[in-house]
């Protein structure tokens, strides 16, 4: 039988217990209504697929744990905050932020808060800012031949936003 010229791909689910984050929040439906706030322990996993190499693996998993909970952990216990929402005035007033939605003003503790490169604070945007971080930090999923990456953020059982990267040199 001749030798396939095609190279065999496989996908790894990595969903650790340590791949979670705490975090308040809340969600902004329009320009004049939002939930309360409140917190959720959010889980994330990544799908990440890549060709099986020579010795049958696809490439060291710790590297991508490591880089997750790292991401994780810059996010972790904080009041999490939207700041690409056209909805929100965040500005900083000494050791606050000040944050007005819909003339109402509520302020945090700029050490307690994280103001994240999002729309809103939802785990479609979770998952597309933690997808972002992981691809951004160096060529690791280009140089071990990374096809593609599925990054999936859960705010309760069954409830789970995913964004995917594809490697474009594929």
């Amino acid at each position: 039988m001749p030798a396939s010229t095609s190279r065999r791909l496989t996908t790894i689910d990595i969903s650790k217990e340590a791949l979670k984050f705490s975090g308040a929040h809340f969600t902004i439906f329009s320009a004049d209504d939002r939930e309360r706030l409140h917190g959720h322990n959010f889980k994330v996993r990544a799908q990440v697929t890549a060709p099986v190499d020579d010795n049958g693996m696809c490439f060291n998993y710790q590297e991508i744990k490591s880089r997750l909970r790292d991401i994780c952990n810059a996010v972790d216990e904080y009041m999490l905050l939207p700041g690409k929402s056209p909805h929100l005035n965040i500005e900083q007033v000494e050791l606050q932020y000040k944050v007005v939605f819909n003339q109402e003003e509520m302020f945090f503790v700029a050490a307690d808060t994280k103001i994240l490169d999002i729309r809103n604070t939802t785990v479609e945007e979770f998952s597309h800012y933690i997808l972002g971080q992981l691809v951004n930090t160096d060529n690791f999923f280009i140089e071990n031949d990374v096809a593609k990456i599925t990054i999936g953020v859960s705010s309760g059982d069954g409830q789970w936003g995913s964004s995917t990267w594809t490697n474009p040199a594929q």
